[in-house]
């Protein structure tokens, strides 16, 4: 059996690739102990990479009063309303991790509405849907229900910024039939072997 590509579009090998890009690739690779097929699929427009990666990481790895593991409830829930298997996957492999739950990232991409999290992890939920599925619905009173929840302006902005990235991210992994990897699948179900 063959393995399936990873992408639609021409995977640049690692040793093709700017210095700055390959370096980041091997970075995530020591800590991860793989390269998820992300990196690789969108090398093939190095520009479009350093800027997908840069609005990643502002939004994704800053202190904000969302958790990392909210954000990535946010990513998987909206990455399943959109389709995206791959977001669905690797994130919800975050998210297990991050939230050292091995639950919780199969409940969310299922229907968050039942899922194990809070009052206020669902409020988030339902403004985030809200925003990649009738992003022109959003209106004040969508604030002040968040608000109620603890939830400040800021938070809300990033709510809204997690969900329209990975509106764009889905897309890309659609369009380019992006495959998650296999290691995925395991993250975060079972304790690591010590």
């Amino acid at each position: 059996m063959t393995t399936p590509s990873i992408s639609r579009y021409p995977v640049p090998k690692l040793e093709d690739l700017p210095e700055d890009i390959r370096a980041r690739i091997l970075e995530v690779q020591e800590k991860s102990g793989f390269v998820p097929n992300v990196f690789l699929a969108l090398a093939h427009r190095p520009a479009e990479w350093r800027a997908f990666f840069a609005f990643h990481d502002a939004l994704m790895e800053k202190e904000s009063g969302l958790t990392k593991a909210e954000r990535e409830m946010i990513v998987v829930a909206t990455s399943n309303a959109n389709g995206c298997q791959y977001c669905v996957v690797a994130h919800g492999a975050i998210l297990r991790i991050r939230a050292r739950n091995p639950l919780v990232a199969d409940q969310v991409a299922v229907n968050y509405r039942k899922a194990d999290i809070t009052p206020r992890q669902k409020a988030m939920l339902d403004f985030a849907m809200k925003v990649a599925l009738d992003s022109g619905a959003v209106n004040d009173a969508d604030f002040i229900t968040l608000h109620e929840h603890g939830f400040n302006d800021e938070d809300i902005w990033d709510m809204g910024a997690v969900t329209a990235f990975f509106g764009l991210s889905n897309r890309m992994a659609n369009m380019t039939g992006m495959r998650p990897n296999d290691e995925f699948y395991l993250m975060g179900r079972l304790p690591k072997q010590k």
